[in-house]
């Protein structure tokens, strides 16, 4: 019991909090959608200022729950994630990362709020006092609910499929806050100039949530593929999809969500294109993580009806074509740069490619990126984790020397400890330019335990029917 535990729990780097940051040193446009969200919450502070209650001052406690409100509102919005957005935020991972961020910062500024209590005297009511009451009984609920469902979004434990279902419900709170915040007394009309510009934020992040539960992923899912064939080999899963009707446009180094029609397969997956653009079909390279992979492999799918939305992402694998190019990917972060050798893309100097691997038995990607070095598209170095190879820093250094990445483009794909040792080492070797493709949908804290909980609670179930049956 107590193996069990540790094993659930996890390791104690497991519970370690990432500190986000906005990427390159250098100022990029990939800062200007995270300075937008800053600056709307800024120039929202004078709406406030002078705001007297029984007790003093309560432009702060005012102004804290209405940020609340603002960063709810941003972090639905960039959950719809709209593709034009994605060049201000430096691609839908790093939209996802603020979308985490604002949203667990606007649970703070609510919690302050409601600890500060404030009310403000002489005020222009939004509403009937009657009404206002009942928004701030609701807003009341709508709290303590957020509080739980955000908890639960922070702590990977909880697997994919509760944590996605109790993830629709945020919109429920933050309806009930937004209703409060316009019936409650302000120091201004919800008429005037700023009560449209808090106004617009609660109606667009009430639209965001409704087109993203809605919209996307019942009216409209994406493009219609269906599986065309399926291949096994140890974890790994292939899939290759035939477009029904038009197929879909992408470059290599993206992805998109994937959401096959059938029970229990339905919720959408990210995963890369490992196919050439200019092929008809999509091919998808799928390692077996957690209990929704588990399922797709336990399931005949040939035929099968596959909604594809996308293609996100602004990773480029190839840099300048006159520029020399380094890959690194680990496990299955090679199929960005299969794709770009799918798609045989030419350039003046072979890319040469350094992966990461468990086992070179049981690796399916392997062979395909051995012949394509027997052809001379690229230079290969494999490294091992069962023979003892490891891919760290000290490899680029004793491959390169100081500096010798300069005029160099780098990319980096796979798991975040790899992607964060190398991206830095590259830096220091004078790398002109360092790309690196990561998403993560969910984020938060802890290890992802979804194939030993649903073991548990598969155990549990057939215990409870063995009992009814005897």
């Amino acid at each position: 019991m107590l193996d069990t535990l540790k094993s659930l729990l996890g390791s104690r780097s497991d519970w370690s909090l990432r500190i986000p940051s906005l990427g390159m040193p250098k100022p990029h446009r990939g800062w200007i959608g995270p300075l937008l969200v800053v600056i709307s919450v800024v120039v929202s502070w004078p709406a406030f200022t002078g705001a007297i209650g029984e007790h003093g001052d309560v432009s702060l406690g005012l102004y804290v729950g209405a940020v609340s409100i603002m960063l709810m509102a941003w972090s639905f919005v960039l959950a719809v994630r709209l593709r034009f957005l994605e060049p201000i935020f430096g691609g839908l991972d790093e939209m996802y990362r603020v979308h985490r961020w604002v949203g667990s910062l606007a649970i703070a500024f609510m919690y302050w709020h409601v600890q500060i209590e404030p009310e403000i005297e002489n005020g222009i009511m939004g509403a009937s006092e009657s009404l206002a009451d009942q928004a701030t009984d609701l807003a009341e609920t709508g709290a303590t609910f957020l509080y739980v469902l955000v908890g639960i979004s922070l702590v990977r434990l909880v697997p994919y499929r509760y944590w996605r279902w109790t993830h629709k419900l945020l919109g429920v709170p933050f309806v009930f806050a937004s209703f409060h915040f316009f019936t409650a007394q302000k120091p201004y009309a919800n008429s005037s100039g700023w009560g449209w510009w808090f106004g617009s934020f609660m109606v667009a992040g009430t639209a965001a949530y409704l087109y993203r539960v809605i919209g996307k992923d019942i009216a409209a899912p994406g493009h219609r593929y269906r599986v065309a064939s399926v291949r096994h080999v140890g974890t790994t899963t292939t899939l290759e999809l035939e477009p029904v009707g038009s197929k879909m446009r992408y470059r290599p180094g993206q992805f998109a969500f994937i959401k096959i029609d059938l029970p229990g397969l339905r919720e959408p997956h990210s995963f890369t294109f490992a196919s050439g653009p200019r092929k008809r079909n999509l091919r998808f390279i799928v390692r077996e993580l957690g209990d929704w992979t588990r399922a797709m492999r336990a399931t005949d799918l040939k035929g099968v009806s596959v909604a594809v939305e996308g293609p996100y992402s602004l990773f480029e694998p190839i840099g300048k074509p006159s520029q020399p190019v380094v890959w690194i990917a680990g496990g299955v972060g090679v199929t960005p740069f299969l794709s770009a050798i799918d798609e045989d893309v030419a350039l003046e100097q072979r890319p040469k490619l350094f992966y990461a691997v468990r086992s070179k038995t049981d690796d399916v990607m392997l062979d395909e990126l051995m012949e394509a070095e027997a052809k001379g598209t690229i230079e290969l170095r494999t490294f091992s984790s069962a023979e003892g190879q490891r891919l760290t820093p000290s490899v680029l250094e004793e491959t390169f020397g100081p500096n010798g990445l300069v005029g160099v483009h780098v990319a980096l794909c796979g798991p975040t400890g790899l992607v964060d040792d190398l991206t830095a080492a590259a830096s220091e070797l004078g790398a002109s330019s360092i790309q690196r493709a990561g998403f993560d949908l969910r984020g938060g804290i802890g290890p992802e335990r979804s194939l030993l909980i649903e073991d548990a609670v598969k155990e549990g179930r057939e215990r409870i029917l063995a009992r009814q049956t005897n």
